[in-house]
């Protein structure tokens, strides 16, 4: 079952197809949740991140947060290391950051296995899939799981670059058109400021500026606006 899964990734033609085929194997292999992710590294405080995920509503909000992923020991596990990293409660407990676990808890995610592939040309994928339920207790069983997740990965991060970088495509060809009243509504978002208060500052409506909000983010193939802040920072379309 799982071997048709290797295939199956490599033929997505977008990312409604990736994003059906890598989940359907991370719930094969028994996980719930599932995470893909391409990096663009050209630089110090220069990268591009791009995800594609089945996370339950709201977890993106903290997922995404830059400040806490500089704390997550499973993120800078893999940022620095391309062995797997089997993880738990205990993992964050032993780094003293038991608070992390239990924030992301709430949502289901207790525990999982988390891989990079850092590739030349400063590319970078990292593939991560989560459960509430402990991992197998059995070393074989659970060395099975590690295994058939670092074959998938391969497949899946050919398949990635082919869905989120199409050949011939270039970063600067990629950069989304947002009109300057969505640009001005992340400008004051990236200050800390509320929806309602961004309406105030720019003389429109709450529920405008959300519009506003929502449409940057669905151009930019984020999750939330906190991710589109980021996103847009990293392209330099707001200072």
């Amino acid at each position: 079952m799982l071997q048709g899964s290797f295939q199956s990734v490599l033929e997505a033609k977008n990312r409604d197809e990736f994003r059906e085929e890598i989940v359907r194997f991370a719930q094969n292999l028994g996980f719930e949740t599932v995470t893909a992710t391409v990096v663009l590294d050209r630089g110090p405080g220069n990268a591009e991140f791009m995800s594609i995920d089945n996370a339950p509503a709201g977890f993106n909000e903290i997922a995404y947060d830059p400040s806490l992923g500089k704390l997550d020991p499973v993120m800078q596990h893999v940022k620095r290391h391309s062995v797997p990293i089997i993880w738990s409660q205990f993992t964050y407990v032993q780094h003293g950051r038991g608070d992390l676990w239990e924030e992301q808890a709430r949502f289901g995610y207790c525990s999982g296995v988390c891989l990079a592939l850092h590739l030349p040309e400063g590319r970078h994928f990292i593939m991560g899939v989560d459960r509430r339920e402990s991992l197998p207790s059995d070393h074989q069983q659970l060395t099975r799981v590690v295994a058939d997740l670092q074959l998938f990965a391969v497949h899946a991060q050919e398949a990635a670059w082919n869905v989120f970088l199409p050949a011939g495509a270039s970063l600067e060809q990629q950069l989304p058109s947002l009109t300057p009243r969505e640009l001005e509504c992340l400008r004051w978002t990236m200050e800390g400021k509320t929806a309602w208060e961004v309406g105030g500052i720019l003389g429109i409506s709450e529920r405008t500026a959300v519009l506003h909000l929502n449409n940057a983010m669905h151009k930019m193939d984020c999750n939330n606006k906190h991710q589109a802040v980021l996103k847009a920072l990293r392209l330099g379309l707001i200072r």
